[in-house]
């Protein structure tokens, strides 16, 4: 038995006065309220109406069960509301975690414009590096920079781009251009936590590395980027974590005709049927500030 349900109908035929005028309230036939009481009745081991051919009476039991109901039946509608509210409008807080250097130089400069939108959205924003168990620790909504496999995560890609190798301007003027990957055995080269074999792809497309100096080790991505702009050596990264640095002019993309592909950018959420509309409007922030096109 329902007992929800059978408490509705129950409140329904007390309010009402009987089971037809209840039964069309609640736009079911009178033998399913007629059934609902009596199987409502036969768990609580009470009569909670008496009947007669004429009317039904509500016993001292049933009253006072229906004043319990009532308050019962008011906490319910109250908190379904609420879910539905909360499920329907932008509010609440979102827990986010997001890698340091995809936050720092891609997020947080296009926050004010997200908090603008949506002011009764509360962010937490967490960076790391590191793989996290977003459903174990509470996160609506992870970013993360490579391939993903998580069946219990809905997955989208963000953005897609080459492995880029730069440096400053005022690098490549004291110590030259690489002209091939090899070349840069002859370099200083500013190596990350990815270690210091570089890819790179043949004109055939077939991946390789070349085992470069380590000159510096940067195990910051942030770190490693404005070593780079620092005019220190060359680095290697993803396009999207170099990109503002080289369209201001700040570093130079070399060797671009032997561009490896990059890692991607992903974000993931739970695979739930139901998205809650605060973070939908933070997954679609995020995939408005990288469109590329």
């Amino acid at each position: 038995m329902n007992k929800f349900n059978a408490i509705r109908i129950f409140a329904r035929v007390t309010e009402y006065g009987g089971f037809t005028a209840a039964a069309d309230k609640l736009g079911i036939s009178v033998s399913a309220v007629t059934k609902a009481i009596s199987r409502l009745e036969d768990e609580l081991g009470a009569q909670l109406f008496t009947r007669t051919t004429r009317q039904i009476r509500i016993t001292d039991y049933g009253q006072e069960f229906y004043e319990r109901c009532v308050q019962i039946l008011a906490d319910l509608e109250e908190a379904e509301n609420s879910l539905r509210h909360g499920a329907t409008t932008s509010r609440g807080r979102v827990r986010v975690v997001l890698p340091f250097s995809f936050g720092r130089v891609t997020v947080v400069p296009e926050l004010p414009r997200f908090v603008e939108q949506y002011p009764l959205i509360e962010l937490e924003l967490d960076f790391s590096d590191s793989a996290v168990d977003m459903i174990a620790e509470g996160y609506d909504i992870a970013v993360r920079t490579g391939e993903i496999s998580d069946s219990r995560l809905n997955t989208r890609v963000l953005t897609r781009g080459p492995q880029v190798t730069v440096a400053s301007p005022a690098y490549f003027e004291q110590h030259g251009v690489p002209e091939t990957p090899e070349s840069l055995a002859d370099h200083r080269c500013i190596v990350g936590r990815f270690g210091n074999e570089w890819s790179f792809r043949h004109k055939n497309s077939n991946r390789y590395f070349v085992r470069v100096p380590r000159t510096y080790v940067v195990n910051s991505g942030d770190a490693l980027r404005e070593a780079a702009v620092a005019g220190l050596g060359l680095v290697q990264g993803t396009w999207w974590l170099m990109r503002k640095d080289i369209e201001s002019g700040r570093v130079v993309s070399v060797l671009d005709d032997y561009a490896d592909e990059g890692m991607p950018v992903s974000i993931l959420y739970t695979a739930n049927r139901h998205v809650p509309r605060k973070v939908r409007a933070f997954l679609d922030f995020l995939i408005e500030i990288t469109k590329t096109d």
